[in-house]
């Protein structure tokens, strides 16, 4: 059955398993035991268990960044998981909700998971951590594998995260510029948020004595850049110059702006962060051809074309019913993909009738240890893997990856993951 609700909460689903259908057979299956003896089904995965509700919200329809693709794995995840008899015989129920960009929104979306008994918000992105967390702290929610942009989500006691976040982000992007780049302009959001930024991409250009960014805040939801970009190009320097921008879904604005700048003799390399860049964007722009093309790319785990990838494309390929939401290069797929892998293996390792949001929190803060297949290191929450530093003190997962673009494609410029945590701890000293 699916649901649309009303303003106060935005839009969200509610996926309803079994059918009607489904229930009918399983009460005359369920009377025939009664009168004949029935024993355990060899290979049934216990069906009786209590469904397991949980929530994922991105925004959607927004001037700013929007991440439809989002919920729309955590649904084709569900039907996945449900087709094979659900997470260790619970049945899986998503609900979503658009947050909007909004905090008001984020609020609303926390407060209905809590009233629909959500055991956990999973694989979710919202920019307003300080209205969200409040009311999943209330009710005792943990939140999964959050896309990494709000503070709250690497300070709060009940957040969980999968990667570190921009802060792991910024911090590799200024160590890999600082390996090819004399100097370096930052073009990022004139926000609360964006306002962190600097601090995190000098951390890293730091690592090798490297002078300060040039620090240009932005409009986030502009839809041209030309002083940005004319003043990004011209604080770069004479020569081995770098322009970095996190805007996020306004990155692409911001480049198109700076291609269409007049020459002036100088080559200037462009620079960005997965989620801001990715392999959709370098496409639609252009590929080999366009604006991306050379391009130094931080992002938190592989490239979209690595093998560690085929199982959460075969999940797309057979559950998602050609969803063109549905991105497998999108970091932010990529991510609720992981964030559920977590949840996955917190319910298995639970192996109980019912399942609770303070049985979820409580595993995964006593360390229960997920797989994810490569996709990470090994993730646990115990206090001592967490990184412990002040402003982002529960990041578990330091490691990028170094990332560029050649002949139109995003490949690895580094192989394997880059730890960032050293850098992590000296950027609040800058």
């Amino acid at each position: 059955m699916t649901g649309s609700g009303n303003g106060r909460y935005g839009g969200w689903t509610t996926r309803r398993f079994p059918t009607t259908l489904t229930l009918r057979a399983a009460t005359v299956f369920v009377s025939a035991c009664l009168v004949t003896g029935c024993g355990v089904i060899p290979g049934a995965t216990g069906g009786s268990r209590d469904p397991v509700t949980v929530m994922t919200w991105a925004p959607e329809g927004t001037r700013a960044t929007n991440m439809p693709g989002m919920p729309a794995m955590a649904q084709a995840y569900a039907r996945w998981v449900n087709s094979r008899g659900g997470i260790d015989g619970h049945e899986l129920r998503v609900l979503t909700c658009n947050e909007r960009n909004d905090p008001a929104g984020a609020a609303a979306c926390a407060r209905r998971a809590a009233e629909e008994g959500a055991v956990a918000v999973v694989g979710s992105y919202s920019q307003q951590g300080r209205a969200f967390m409040a009311p999943l702290e209330a009710a005792g929610i943990p939140y999964i594998g959050g896309y990494g942009v709000s503070d709250d989500e690497f300070t709060s006691y009940l957040s969980y995260p999968v990667n570190g976040g921009q802060p792991a982000l910024l911090a590799g992007n200024g160590m890999q510029l600082a390996e090819a780049c004399e100097r370096v302009s930052l073009v990022r959001p004139d926000s609360v948020t964006g306002d962190n930024l600097p601090h995190l991409l000098n951390s890293g250009l730091a690592q090798r004595h490297h002078r300060m960014a040039a620090d240009i805040p932005a409009a986030e939801d502009a839809g041209e850049y030309a002083a940005a970009a004319r003043q990004s190009r011209k604080r770069a320097g004479e020569e081995g110059g770098c322009v970095t921008a996190a805007l996020g879904e306004r990155t692409a604005n911001f480049f198109d702006s700076f291609r269409r700048l007049p020459s002036d003799g100088r080559e200037v390399r462009v620079s960005s962060v997965l989620g801001s860049v990715d392999q959709p964007l370098v496409d639609r722009t252009g590929g080999a051809n366009g604006p991306f093309e050379g391009a130094y790319i931080t992002g938190w785990y592989p490239e979209a074309g690595d093998p560690a990838w085929a199982p959460m494309r075969q999940v797309i390929r057979e559950h998602a019913f050609g969803d063109n939401r549905i991105d497998p290069a999108d970091a932010g797929v990529q991510t609720t993909w992981i964030a559920y892998t977590v949840l996955r293996q917190v319910i298995e390792a639970l192996r109980t009738e019912e399942i609770t949001a303070s049985q979820v929190s409580h595993a995964l803060d006593r360390g229960v240890e997920v797989d994810t297949g490569g996709l990470t290191p090994k993730l646990r929450w115990r206090y001592e893997d967490m990184l412990g530093t002040p402003g982002f003190p529960r990041i578990v997962n330091r490691d990028v990856t170094f990332q560029v673009v050649r002949q139109g494609r995003l490949v690895a410029q580094k192989k394997g993951f880059v730890d960032t945590g050293a850098t992590l701890r000296e950027a609040r000293s800058l």
